[in-house]
């Protein structure tokens, strides 16, 4: 019986631990962008931040002329300023569904007064599987 037991407790722990590990949808003033957003985006000259580790940086590249600021390490509102300005476009991306960098970086920026704050959802994962630009 106590086996079973830890079985379902472990189970249903688990299953909490990783649902807390999806990526929100949405990000209240921030707009959740596609791939395909994020390529015309892109395309427009828009500023991509990657709130990436840097070993996941140094591992797998990020998008062409991303700017990288560690959302745990070097990401604050003075930092951003250096790199876009608070009317200005801003894509923010990290590892995907699993990763809440980037949606912790919307939140913060939207905080910050910044007013077109683009949420890039699928993130890296997304991008590379669509063969667009990698650095």
């Amino acid at each position: 019986m106590k086996t079973a037991f830890s079985i379902v407790a472990s189970a249903t722990l688990f299953a909490s631990v990783a649902a807390a590990d999806v990526a929100p949808e949405t990000i209240p003033g921030a707009t959740t962008i596609t791939v395909e957003t994020a390529a015309d985006l892109f395309s427009d000259g828009v500023t991509f931040v990657d709130v990436r580790k840097p070993a996941d940086v140094s591992e797998t590249g990020r998008i062409k002329g991303a700017v990288h600021l560690d959302s745990k390490t070097d990401l604050n509102k003075n930092a951003l300023a250096q790199h876009v300005a608070e009317t200005d476009p801003v894509v923010f991306y990290c590892n995907g569904h699993s990763c809440l960098r980037s949606a912790n970086a919307s939140k913060l920026a939207v905080s910050w007064g910044y007013t077109s704050v683009n949420y890039f959802r699928g993130g890296f994962p997304a991008w590379y599987a669509a063969g667009l630009p990698t650095e």
